[in-house]
């Protein structure tokens, strides 16, 4: 192959990587920020749930001092009975009575209510802060990982930015400029491999002749469609027949 052109090929490879490291790079806060928002998704959870506990016993208390109130009425009223003298003040005290009883009914029966919602809401509880621990230990096990990938990446960043200018030092100044001139208006990739007779970026079919000389990698050719430089790989060789696959092969 081409020294200049094994070299290109080289040049794109540490190109290519750089640009996808400084994408991963750039997404490091997006990616952080959105396990920020599991977790603090998590956190809302459980602080919803425990909410409605404080919420549940809050409405209970009150019941109960209703409750209570209700029930110093009608002792009250039941003294009140003994006392009076004729039959329609009975009658309005015994209203007055079964009025007290039912409120008091109505009350112990929210009461009970909210008795029955506060054993349903300790399961809740209980599950939200398990998720919330899981998610805690997820968030912080992956922005450790991420921490790390950008660490790795800008470490790699450093040593692949000094490959590039060794490189860049050894490939004809021409040639190189070909490449960058065709880099910087394809999305960054100056090189393409052919194959099956096409070019494998822009998917443009390679004239025949062309394709042949572009198969022997001996010159700097670029492709028609979108003036990528071109390559070829050849196929493995296929590994020395057998002397059973040989005797096979003869008969």
């Amino acid at each position: 192959m081409l020294a200049d052109l094994d070299k290109l090929i080289r040049l794109q490879k540490l190109d290519t990587f750089a640009d996808e490291s400084h994408r991963t790079i750039a997404d490091h806060p997006a990616r952080i920020q959105a396990l920020d928002a599991l977790l603090e998704e998590a956190q809302a959870a459980l602080a919803a749930v425990n909410q409605r506990v404080a919420d549940g016993q809050a409405t209970r208390r009150e019941h109960e001092k209703e409750t209570a109130t209700v029930q110093a009425r009608l002792t009250k009223y039941k003294t009140q009975l003994l006392e009076v003298k004729t039959n329609r003040e009975y009658q309005a005290m015994q209203h007055e009575i079964a009025a007290a009883q039912a409120e008091v009914s109505r009350h112990e029966d929210l009461v009970l209510e909210r008795m029955l919602e506060a054993d349903e809401l300790a399961g809740q509880v209980k599950q939200a802060e398990a998720t919330l621990k899981n998610v805690q230990t997820k968030v912080a096990a992956e922005r450790t990982a991420l921490d790390e990938e950008v660490r790795q990446l800008e470490a790699r960043l450093e040593q692949t930015a000094a490959d590039r200018a060794a490189l860049v030092a050894e490939i004809n100044p021409s040639t190189l400029s070909v490449f960058e001139t065709v880099a910087r208006g394809r999305r960054g990739v100056g090189v393409a491999e052919a194959r099956d007779g096409l070019c494998t970026a822009c998917h443009v079919r390679i004239r025949p002749q062309v394709f042949n000389e572009v198969r022997r990698n001996d010159t700097i050719i670029q492709c028609d469609s979108c003036q990528r430089i071109l390559y070829f790989v050849p196929l493995p060789a296929q590994p020395a027949a057998t002397a059973p696959d040989e005797a096979r092969a003869r008969s």
